[in-house]
Parts: C-alpha cells; sequence; structure tokens
C-alpha cells in the first residue's frame, strides 16, 4: 500500500492501482469513453485527465494509464484539468457531432452541443471493442493500426479479420457509439458485414449462438460440440 492525495484527502492506495481506480472508490466523477475496468487502459479519449505533482511540479496526466505512487498528489477538479477535459471533448464533438456518447460526454462538462439532424454511430477510436477480443474472448480478430513508419494510413483504423472472427458480438457490446452493429435475422447473425450461421437450443429451439462460436469453445475446452447446443434458459 502507498499513501496518496486526492483533492486534498490522504489515502491509502493499493500498489499498482491506477489513479482512476482510487477516484472512483472515492466517489470522485472523472469522465471516460474508451475505458473499462475489465481491460487494460489505453488512455485514448484524454476525458479523464487529471493534474499530478511530480518532482515538485503539476503535470496534466491521463488518470486510466497512470499508477499511483508513494506522496504522490493529485488534482481532479483544477482549472487545468476542466480546461484539458473541455479541449479533449470538443475535439471529438467537432469530429463526431452526431454521436450520442460523445455528445453526452461534452454536455456533462458544459460544451454547448451543435444542431445536428440525424443520430450518428461514428468509431472514436476508443480501442474498446479491440481490447474486448483479445482480452475477454481471447480471439484477436479485431486490430488497431495507426499511422506510423511504413504506414500510409489517411487515419487511424481498426481492422477486422474475418478469418479469425467467432461472431460472438463482444465488440458490439462493448462498442460505446453504436458504431459496431449486430444484426439477428432468423438462423443468420450479422457483424462486420460477415454472416454467421446460428444454432438452435436442443431444448427449445430458440437461435442462441453462432456455430463458429460453439466450434471454438469445443476445441478450446474439449468438451463435444452436441453439448454445447443447449441455451442458458434450459440448462
Amino acid at each position: 500500500m502507498v499513501t496518496i492525495q486526492i483533492d486534498g484527502k490522504k489515502i491509502r492506495a493499493a500498489e499498482g492501482s491506477t489513479i482512476l481506480d482510487n477516484a472512483r472508490e472515492m466517489n470522485i466523477p472523472i469522465p471516460t469513453l474508451c475505458h473499462n475496468d475489465n481491460l487494460t487502459p489505453f488512455g485514448a479519449c484524454r476525458l479523464c485527465t487529471v493534474e499530478v505533482k511530480t518532482n515538485g511540479k503539476w503535470t496534466l496526466a491521463a488518470s486510466c494509464t497512470t499508477p499511483v505512487a508513494d506522496g504522490m498528489e493529485v488534482k481532479t477538479d483544477s482549472d487545468a484539468v476542466k480546461e484539458s477535459r473541455k479541449l479533449a471533448a470538443s475535439l471529438l464533438l467537432k469530429k463526431h457531432p452526431g454521436t450520442k456518447a460523445v455528445r453526452d460526454v461534452a454536455a456533462s462538462l458544459g460544451i454547448e452541443l451543435p444542431e445536428v439532424k440525424i443520430e450518428e454511430h461514428d468509431c472514436i477510436l476508443c480501442g474498446l471493442c479491440v481490447r474486448t477480443c483479445r482480452e475477454i474472448v481471447g480471439v484477436g480478430a479485431l486490430a488497431f493500426e495507426d499511422r506510423g513508419p511504413g504506414r500510409e494510413l489517411e487515419e487511424p483504423r481498426i481492422v477486422f479479420d474475418p478469418a479469425a472472427c467467432i461472431g460472438c458480438g463482444a465488440c458490439a457490446v462493448a462498442c460505446p457509439t453504436g458504431y459496431v452493429r449486430m444484426e439477428e435475422e432468423g438462423d443468420r447473425r450479422i457483424i462486420w458485414n460477415k454472416v454467421f450461421k446460428m444454432v438452435p437450443c436442443s431444448v427449445c429451439g430458440r437461435y442462441f449462438a453462432p456455430e463458429a462460436q460453439l466450434e471454438w469453445i469445443s476445441e478450446k475446452t474439449g468438451v463435444p460440440f452436441a453439448e454445447l447446443t443447449t441455451c442458458t434458459s434450459c440448462r
């Protein structure tokens, strides 16, 4: 355990925990769009910025990726913090003016919202879908491709590998904007424009999971495919 100070209050914090972890335990509201407690911090949206005192100087840092250290001092509501968060939200809003998740966080920071004709569902490159696929599902059908040497990209993007995808839909659940869409039509599920055959429950007959997902589970666990064809409601 280490001793840190957040907004003037001293607390004991677990080593390896982040500023965001401890601020939320103190019920201090910090906005985020790219964070999930079950996933590796990414620090993409910069909405969770705080001020941290290091070597006698106050600097801005992403609270989700900054681990605590003994004697650390943190401000979560200073003028510099407010200005930084507003700037991050304003940049997102300028690029995605009709995306609800972006509009909601901008409004919460006191930013005036532009009028839009339709609701959009843009990809804000938060990386939640990529990390969910890799860290929770364990498949790796999605990758974050950024600009860099040898990469002629105008903008960073999410790359989909249809050969690896099992159609589980976890990425659609994780997506905060609705950009990743999952549709089901009878015995078909469509995600990332790939069509998956659904399996009916052997008891109630309801289509409940993609065949590719059950085959993947069977291969990973050694459980026969036939034993996986019962939905959770009928088990």
